[in-house]
């Protein structure tokens, strides 16, 4: 059995590749699309080889600026395969291993979407085993479940309440609003960064992250209340594939009055408002007061994503 990234005398059969199972499939049309926008490249797509047959293939995806990737899209080893999460396994370090010595900062993230109802249906929990069974082995033991929502016209574009004022702001104003809103977060990603990094290193690093998104700088917006005072943040903005919410939060202090509420309809009104059809949205599970937000405004659960990643990453 032989790991390796691929060339570009490979693209052709691994694009050809057919994943009979229920997650974890892209598709020709899909991988050569974002091959050619450099979501997708050669050096991020490893195949699993016994003798010249395919038998596994890994394609990591990344942003067309990336120097690194970003994430694990799809992973998949043959059905006749006596231990498919062995094989995977072995596919997996080997990447990894390699990203590593090309100098990326940490592991890529797995992942992993997931229908609703998974749980409910025995041909996804088996799809699911194998391949959490060989993230696990290969480093990545950090697990979070996340909704993935969206909202559409048919849910409605909400009015405005007129409780809050937004506006633009400083870079320093965001990142102290960004330190501000993480204290106290429910969300599994900050509470790890802030344990391990504290408040200001999380801060810049969430501002980091949103100013590399394909979003506008000049979508976002500071909340106050009419008097002046901080409620909060909102951050439109985009994956290469739709206008999405980005990040919002509320202060700690004015936490619990409805301005959650609020905050999510500005977004939705705003992305709206330039024409989205489609307004994509994540939380985490354990999140329960940010996915009722997204019930009230109209979002729907649209997929699971179950995402696996080093630890401390």
């Amino acid at each position: 059995m032989t790991f390796r990234s691929t060339t570009e005398a490979d693209l052709d059969r691994v694009a050809a590749v057919a994943v009979g199972d229920p997650v974890g499939s892209i598709s020709a049309d899909r991988y050569r699309a974002e091959l050619a926008q450099r979501m997708y490249r050669p050096e991020w797509s490893w195949i699993a080889e016994d003798g010249d047959r395919i038998v596994g293939r890994a394609l990591w995806w990344g942003r067309p600026d990336s120097e690194h990737p970003v994430a694990l899209d799809c992973l998949h080893v043959e059905s006749g395969v006596p231990d498919r999460a062995a094989l995977a396994t072995g596919l997996l370090k080997a990447g990894l291993d390699a990203f590593a010595a090309q100098g990326a900062p940490a592991p890529p993230l797995y992942n992993l979407a997931l229908p609703s109802d998974w749980r409910d249906r025995p041909d996804v929990t088996a799809a699911v085993s194998w391949r959490t069974a060989a993230a696990r082995a290969a480093g990545l033991t950090d697990e979070v479940e996340r909704l993935r929502l969206e909202w559409t016209p048919r849910s409605g574009t909400p009015t405005p309440a007129g409780r809050l004022v937004f506006h633009e702001g400083s870079d320093e104003e965001f990142l102290d609003a960004f330190r501000r809103v993480a204290e106290g977060s429910l969300d599994d990603e900050t509470r790890r960064s802030l344990a391990r990094d504290g408040a200001e290193a999380t801060a810049r690093d969430d501002m980091e992250f949103y100013l590399s998104c394909p979003g506008e700088r000049s979508w976002w917006r500071l909340a106050r209340t009419p008097g002046g005072e901080l409620v909060g943040l909102a951050l439109p903005s985009a994956t290469p594939y739709h206008r999405n919410v980005g990040y919002l939060g509320v202060v700690p202090e004015m936490r619990g009055r409805g301005h959650v509420d609020e905050i999510l309809a500005w977004i939705t009104r705003f992305q709206a408002e330039a024409g989205a059809e489609r307004i994509t949205a994540t939380t985490d599970t354990g999140n329960a007061p940010m996915a009722a937000a997204f019930a009230r405004a109209g979002y729907r659960t649209a997929e699971i994503r179950l995402i696996h990643s080093a630890p401390g990453r």
